[in-house]
């Protein structure tokens, strides 16, 4: 008996020996809250204030609380109409420019509380709270640090009236997964009844490392966003386009919300020294803010489709914005728009066919990093090389001859982003043709090429920072083409 022990022993300190070991991890990688933010991939943002009853797009600061009056506000509905488009969460604008709260703060009078809306005794953060838990949505606020309202804009004491309304809205409303910072900061304002224009230097004036302490001791799983982070960025544009080449990288200890840094916010650095992923902000109408003569102007299913696929399918998220108009509804042709996107893109993804078939590679780490991986639907596992191998082939075999024409990529990024190029080919007539090259891949990449029938798919990583590691790919045959 001791004998067998002893080789039982033997054996599992053999095999401990042989085990292979996971890739170490390459450059920076996301933090808990950037991957739980990642994978929402897509969520509402909802511009609503006194410019919804102004018509005006920036609010100067000067309008009567009076003029905030929805006749039927219903946060129920705006949750409804998000859940069912697809949506994973919603962004609110708590206050925008013109300092107007959409809470009854205790530190200015420019707030629901002295709105003729429920005679003062409103508070819209508070529905729409209540309204993302019934419905199953993430809850984000938007706090703009320019207050044309504000007497104090501009002075030191503004900082401290600034994070008081932060701290209000990061301990009275729940978690919150998304604190939204923007860079429009200074000018023209009413402030307080002076008429002026006031300048600020937005590089140091906020002292943004202060702000973001907050939030981290208040809501530690909230990602911020800004031109420059902290974990979250800006792509560099308002029209729904994600770069091709994505880097979830930034090199930002030079950068800050306002700065002038649009045309390397959408690549990101290749060799950034932080984890700071792009987020796409686009809003479903010209304006920002609901306004009557653009209900005709309402992006169609098919626009929301491609804006979906350059973004999304860019390696970034989608912040969609949905006015609520002045009943404080959204409107009907926005929410057809959304309802009919949400059935294109079931269709476009009803079927993956990689789903379940074999798949073979060049190269294989060991066990536990097989190319069948990559199609198990388990995003925890994924094919990986040796460590000195910065290429290799996966090949899915489709089993017969097969129309596709939509492909899914992703990395395993809690490893970081490593994939510099790749191309995809389909077997045809006996040899490889081509069908698309790219570049990064990151958390996930969708790209489009025309039909093809096909056996066979390969996916080739051509150039990589370090061992590639493939967690998906998923095939797909999209109607209409």
């Amino acid at each position: 008996m001791k004998r067998i022990c002893c080789l039982l022993v033997a054996i599992i300190s053999l095999s401990a020996c042989f085990q292979v070991k996971p890739p170490e991890p390459f450059g920076p990688v996301p933090s808990e809250r950037q991957l739980v933010w990642h994978e929402m991939e897509y969520y509402m943002f909802v511009h609503f204030t006194v410019n919804t009853f102004t018509d005006k797009e920036w609010g100067y600061g000067d309008e009567k609380e009076s003029v905030f009056n929805p006749s039927e506000l219903d946060c129920r509905q705006w949750a409804k109409v998000a859940r069912d488009a697809g949506m994973k969460g919603i962004i609110i604008t708590a206050k925008h420019h013109d300092g107007f709260c959409l809470w009854p703060s205790q530190f200015t009078d420019h707030s629901v509380k002295n709105s003729t809306w429920k005679d003062g005794k409103g508070n819209v953060l508070r529905e729409l709270r209540q309204a993302c838990d019934e419905y199953g949505l993430k809850f984000g606020v938007y706090l703009s640090p320019w207050d044309r309202n504000s007497s104090v804009y501009g002075t030191p004491e503004y900082l401290t009236y600034y994070r008081n309304q932060l701290h209000e809205l990061l301990t009275n409303y729940g978690d919150v997964f998304e604190v939204w910072f923007d860079g429009a900061n200074g000018g023209d304002g009413y402030y307080g009844g002076a008429r002026e224009k006031r300048k600020i230097d937005n590089k140091t004036y906020y002292n943004w490392a202060n702000t973001h302490t907050i939030v981290r001791e208040l809501q530690p799983m909230a990602v911020m966003f800004s031109d420059a982070g902290p974990d979250i960025r800006w792509v560099g544009n308002e029209s729904g386009m994600g770069s091709l080449t994505n880097w979830s990288l930034l090199k930002k200890d030079e950068m800050y919300p306002g700065g002038d840094f649009a045309k390397i916010l959408g690549e990101g650095h290749e060799n950034g020294n932080y984890w700071v992923p792009a987020e796409v902000d686009v809003s479903i109408r010209r304006g920002w803010f609901y306004h009557q003569n653009q209900d005709s102007l309402v992006r169609s299913p098919e626009n929301l489709m491609e804006l979906y696929y350059s973004s999304v399918g860019r390696n970034s998220n989608l912040l969609l914005n949905v006015p609520p108009d002045r009943r404080g509804l959204l409107h009907e042709n926005d929410v057809k728009s959304l309802l009919d996107f949400r059935e294109l893109l079931k269709k476009e993804f009803k079927t993956d066919m990689a789903k379940g078939r074999e798949v073979s590679a060049t190269f294989r780490r060991g066990k536990g990093y097989e190319a069948s991986n990559v199609n198990d639907g388990n995003p925890e596992t994924y094919w990986a090389t040796n460590d000195s191998q910065t290429a290799g082939d996966i090949i899915i075999d489709l089993g017969a001859e097969t129309e596709v024409n939509r492909i899914i990529l992703q990395e395993y990024i809690k490893l970081g982003q490593r994939v510099q190029e790749f191309r995809v080919s389909a077997f045809i007539n006996s040899e490889w043709k081509p069908l698309i090259d790219g570049t990064t891949i990151g958390h996930k990449v969708i790209r489009k090429f025309p039909v093809v029938k096909t056996s066979k798919i390969k996916v080739s990583i051509s150039k990589s920072k370090a061992c590639p590691v493939i967690s998906n790919i998923e095939l797909y045959r999209a109607p209409g083409e």
